[in-house]
């Protein structure tokens, strides 16, 4: 859990232009965190759920490491989780809207049926158009193929109109065409909002960061943009078993 990185500092911003502190997320950057073992892969998101035992995390300069998760979310943090987290029986778009309905804490908002919501709803068709699941928001989320699942996720989390993504494995057990779909929608994301990415497909990795962290054992073993981690040889070490320049170019 969080306590393997005792001492850790993020800072997660959406505003300014300074380099990211490890592990953190610059502004408006894509930061990719992976590691060579399971153990470290996710520490980082960890934090956003659990009591932390040390070290801090820090929104926008405010200090959220102990805060709920329903405060985090409310202030602009959303995450994906490596496994489908979804309702099965509810379609696409029920999945998405039902997503932005959690944005809205008033009991007098349940009053009457979800289709009277009208900004509930066009979040939902918003996210689904993001991530090109337009057509598909009919249908129930357990008829979806595996990339789309992942992309409604995405779409889910984007319905909560966060400033904050932490996504973890979202490329998990894809295709290549379906990973190739979800690497052009986080660029185009990353545009407009912080990302975390836990990844482990090293050529998305370095297709998609501007900051990396590489974690080994729950330690951070190196940070930096993608040239100086894919000439580091500790990073070479830890993944390939011996020194090599065959991290992706």
């Amino acid at each position: 859990g969080s306590a393997a990185i005792n001492g850790s500092k993020a800072e997660l911003t959406n505003g300014g232009s300074g380099k990211p502190q490890c592990p953190a997320c610059a502004s408006r950057k894509l930061e990719q965190q992976y590691s060579a073992f399971a153990v470290g892969k996710t520490q980082g998101k960890g934090r956003f759920g659990k009591s932390a035992s040390a070290g801090s995390v820090r929104l926008r300069g405010e200090d959220i490491t102990n805060w709920t998760p329903d405060r985090i979310a409310r202030h602009g943090v959303a995450r994906t989780f490596q496994h489908s987290n979804l309702f099965p029986d509810f379609s696409a778009f029920e999945n998405c809207r039902l997503a932005a309905q959690s944005r809205d804490t008033g009991l007098t908002r349940c009053l009457r049926p979800a289709e009277a919501y009208h900004e509930w709803n066009e979040a939902a068709d918003r996210a689904l158009t993001i991530v090109g699941l337009a057509t598909r928001g009919g249908l129930p989320a357990s008829a979806l193929s595996h990339g789309e699942r992942r992309a409604l996720e995405i779409a889910m989390s984007l319905a909560t109109s966060p400033s904050v993504l932490l996504l973890d494995e979202p490329l998990a057990g894809m295709g290549a065409e379906e990973s190739v779909r979800i690497v052009t929608l986080l660029k185009q994301l990353s545009a407009a909002h912080a990302i975390l990415l836990i990844e482990h497909d090293m050529d998305a990795v370095f297709a998609l960061a501007d900051w990396l962290t590489v974690m080994v054992s729950g330690a951070v073993l190196a940070t930096g943009d993608p040239e100086v981690i894919r000439a580091n040889p500790d990073v070479q070490r830890a993944y390939l078993g011996a020194d090599s320049n065959l991290l992706p170019a």
